[in-house]
Order: structure tokens, then sequence, then C-alpha cells
């Protein structure tokens, strides 16, 4: 598919979101929009597997007669299949197809939406028996509750029944045209299109959208930054989840990612990054993403992983329970982070959990460089017991969603190639300014990156901080202190303001004689 067709199927999905704009918020038509596409991708996929395993049978999968026995023998057969390597099932009568035309009037409406038969009771059933479908097998957490916000029942959709249904069957109708070419497996065109509507509702979801969703730039940042060195990787997790874009950027960047693993507080950000992971064709026993709160209720325990990457929620409140002094995540370093901000807790926690080949890399406020007390000691511990940090990098302001703060990224390896120094990177200036927001453009990620990988300094932007001076600065990472940005003034040339007053001073002393002779003229005193 070309980058024209591509941005053509973006803007027919974001034109049929916007169908839903004018009776919610951004985030409720979000989850509407975002749950009826991923709906029809299921369907769809389901479809092109029964297509496959009918092939033979000389039959398609639609044409099944549910009602007959030979055609519960089919069914029977194919959700058997179908749970094994898809995860879940959807009989014909369930495709989204199907719904779409009957709540069209099977296309004889006199205009979308009308004319057909009532939908609601049937979608909110069939999106049920998804979730049913799995239940029992080793798909089941996968898709539990995963349409859980799809209440076709709000009275957002509209005052009365018949109001709601006429517009869930207009959306039904609009996305039943698109041909998401699922059969093309090489191209991941739906999948960008998601990431696409994703990172669109961010843009209008102010302060939100930080809970769900990471600049593109500042994920490409990160992934490659991870990546580095390595064209396979066993295992990618990210303890602040959000819609999974990180993970999935992740993926972008190298030949495979065996598993993916990730946690998030949020529920409904949670289903979206199920969501999100199953329509970019990542097989339910390749993710495990599991909601709770990170820092007080950790999932995944005892695990380690080769890849790490997070935008934690900047400076956030936690607990800071004296308890967690005895937690392994912890323990070592002798103080907790303080309970108004929770940064260096979410750095301790993916240490923990950072396998001893593994690289990490994590978005923090500009201030968890410098601020002091438990945070400072914190830091110390990091580099001077450990000698983890590998990397500090200031970014620009106002390049993340809902706030305008300068940020950071801080790179940990448990075994650094280069132990005696950390680099430094000011990529604060470097940006392109838009009308609401600052973003890296290409060249500037590439600067970023390539500094990166090959360890270089370069005047007034990266800088290579031997250990000691690090030490001698008392652990401060503050990136001035490191990279010199300063630009000289060009040098004052006092003789030649000297002359320029003194002509000035002429010129005004001709001006003076002019105004004081038409005051004599007009028989009035002069004003000097």
């Amino acid at each position: 598919m070309s980058e024209d067709h591509k941005k053509q199927l973006e803007q027919q999905l974001w034109n049929i979101a916007n169908t839903l704009r004018g009776k919610m918020n951004a985030d409720e038509f979000r989850d509407y929009i975002l749950g009826f596409i991923f709906y029809k991708y299921l369907s769809e996929r389901m479809s092109i597997y029964g297509n496959k395993l009918l092939k033979e049978d000389g039959i398609t999968y639609e044409s099944i007669d549910e009602s007959s026995a030979e055609g519960q023998l089919y069914l029977d057969a194919v959700r058997t299949e179908a749970i094994e390597e898809l995860g879940y099932f959807l009989k014909p009568s369930e495709l989204f197809h199907a719904i779409a035309s009957r709540g069209n009037g099977n296309g004889h409406a006199t205009a979308e939406g009308q004319g057909g038969v009532f939908i609601l009771d049937d979608l909110s059933r069939i999106l049920k028996n998804i979730e049913q479908s799995t239940m029992g097998t080793e798909s089941e957490d996968d898709f539990d509750k995963l349409f859980e916000d799809l209440d076709l029942t709000s009275t957002k959709l509209g005052r009365t029944e018949s109001a709601k249904n006429e517009l869930i069957a207009k959306v039904l109708s609009h996305l039943d045209k698109i041909d998401f070419q699922l059969e093309k497996t090489e191209l991941d065109v739906l999948g960008d299109a998601y990431e696409y509507l994703i990172g669109q509702f961010a843009s209008g979801a102010g302060k939100k959208a930080g809970e769900f969703y990471t600049p593109q730039e500042v994920s490409k940042v990160l992934a490659r930054l991870v990546t580095t060195g390595k064209t396979k990787i066993k295992s990618a997790y990210d303890p602040t989840t959000g819609s999974g874009s990180l993970l999935l950027r992740v993926a972008k960047e190298v030949q495979e990612v065996s598993a993916f693993y990730g946690q998030e507080l949020n529920r409904t950000t949670y289903n979206l990054a199920r969501m999100n992971m199953i329509l970019h064709g990542v097989h339910y026993r390749k993710f495990d993403i599991r909601q709770e709160d990170t820092l007080e209720r950790p999932q995944h325990l005892g695990q380690r992983f080769e890849v790490i990457v997070a935008n934690p929620p900047f400076s956030a409140e936690w607990s800071a329970n004296p308890l967690h002094m005895s937690d392994d995540r912890f323990s070592q370093y002798g103080k907790l982070a303080p309970s108004s901000k929770a940064d260096f807790a979410f750095v301790q926690h993916m240490i923990h959990h950072l396998d001893e080949n593994g690289q990490m890399a994590v978005v923090l406020p500009h201030g968890a460089l410098f601020r002091g007390g438990a945070e400072g000691h914190i830091r110390q511990y990091l580099i001077e017991d450990r000698n983890y940090l590998d990397a500090v990098i200031g970014l620009p302001t106002n390049i993340f969603y809902g706030t305008t703060i300068p940020t950071c990224i801080l790179v940990f390896k448990k075994c650094r190639e280069y132990p005696n120094d950390i680099l430094f990177i000011d990529a604060s200036q470097h940006f392109e300014k838009a009308k609401n927001q600052n973003y890296l453009r290409e060249d500037d990620i590439d600067r970023i990156v390539n500094t990166y990988r090959q360890r270089t300094a370069t005047e007034k932007y990266s800088y290579l901080a031997p250990l000691s001076e690090v030490r001698e600065n008392e652990y401060n990472l503050n990136i001035p202190r490191y990279v010199d940005t300063f630009e000289e003034e060009e040098a004052v040339d006092l003789a030649a303001v000297s002359q320029e007053l003194a002509q000035l001073n002429a010129a005004m002393a001709v001006t003076d004689a002019e105004i004081a002779d038409f005051c004599q003229q007009l028989g009035i005193d002069t004003p000097f």
C-alpha cells in the first residue's frame, strides 16, 4: 500500500470517528470508535481464518447455515481451531459485516443508519460472546471484559433507543465499507492507522493524554536507544504500558520480539493496550499485560526482561510505605523515593526487572536530575555503587501532551561497555515548533540516537563526563553542568559606540535649533 493510500485510510477512519464527536467528549468517542474498529478487525480475521479451514470443502465461512446440523458440525470444528489459533471465536451471523448490514436494512435503507433493524441488543450480545468464547482457554485473560467501555445503553449516543440505534448503525455502515486488507500479511496498515487514531485522540485529550500515549517521536527515541546492537529481543517490558504504543514501537526497530510484558493501572487504557496488541498481529501467547498499580502491586515479580521502556506519570504520588523497605525492588538503596514524587520508585522498579544483558530507557521530569534528599541518595547509589547509568538526554519543553515541563531520558545498563563515563546529550534546543506543541524532527531523533550509539562528544551538544566529575558534582545530573551551551555575545566596540553617540548628539543639536527657530517665529517659548 502506498503512503497516499495509508493516509487515505487514516483520514477515512478519523472522519468516521468524528461522526460521534458531537455527542460526547474525546475520551468517550475514542473508546467507541476504537472498539468498533477492533471488532471489525476480529471479524475479518475470523472470516479469513474460517475460509482457509473450509477451502478444501469448497465453501466459505459466511455461507455456513447455522440452523442446520451440518452447519453446526462445521462451526464446532472451526471453533476448536479458531480458539487455539486466534484465541476467540465468532459465528458467521456475528461477524461485523452481518450486523452492519442488518443495521443498514441489508443495503435497502433509504438513508445510512435508517430503515434497518434494531441491532443494539444483538451487538451487545455479540461483543459479550467474543469474550465468553475464550472462557476456560489460554487466551481468557487477554479478552476478559475487553469491550466493557462500549456502553451501548449510554444516553450520550442518543436520547431514545431509536436515536442510539441510528447513530451506531451509521458508524458501522461507514466502517463496513473500508477494506482493511488483512490478507496482505506483510503490511501493518491497520495497525499504523490505529496508532494514528490514538495519537489524534491524545492530541485532543489535554492533560489526560499523558496517561495513555507517548508522542511517536519520543517513542522512536526510546525504542532506538534500547535496541542498540540488537536484532532480536527475548522480552520487552513497559511497567506503565498505557496504550501499548511504546512496546509496539520497540518491535518496529528489530526483526523480532519474542514476548511483550506490561502493567497498566487505568482499566480503560489497559483494554486499549490489549486491543492494540491484538490488532497489530501480536499473538495472544506473546503478550502478558496486566491491570494493577505497578509500584504497590507488581504483577511480574521474579521476572527479568531484556528491554525495558517507560514514560511513567511525571512526579506522581505513591505510598512510600516503609514496608517497601523489605521489598527487593527498593531494599538495597536504603531509602525510598518521596511519597510526592514517585519518579525514582519507577526507576528502581525497572532496574529490578532488568536482565543482566538488558537495556532500559525511561522518561522523567527534569527535576529528577538534581533534586536532593532521598532522590539524590538513590542517584548516588545507581552511579557510585552500581554504575548502571549510561546516558542522560535532555529533551525540549512542551513535547508531551498535557504538560510543558522540560523532560529527560535516562538510559541504564547493568553491564556497560563504557563503565568509566556517562554520556550527556542536550537536545533541548533541537526541535520544530508547532501551533500548540513542539516536536522532534526525524533529523533531531537521528542525531540523538547516533550520538548515543557512537558515544561522541560534540561541542554544545554532548559530553562524556568521567565518573570522577559526576562525583565532584555530588551526583547532580543537571545537564548544563556538563554540556556548555553558552553562546558568547559579540564583543561591543566601545569606540564605535562613542562615535555613534557623538553623531546622534550633533544631529539632536541641529533638530533643537530648528525647533527653537519655529517657536521664535510663532512667538512662543521653546520647550528647552
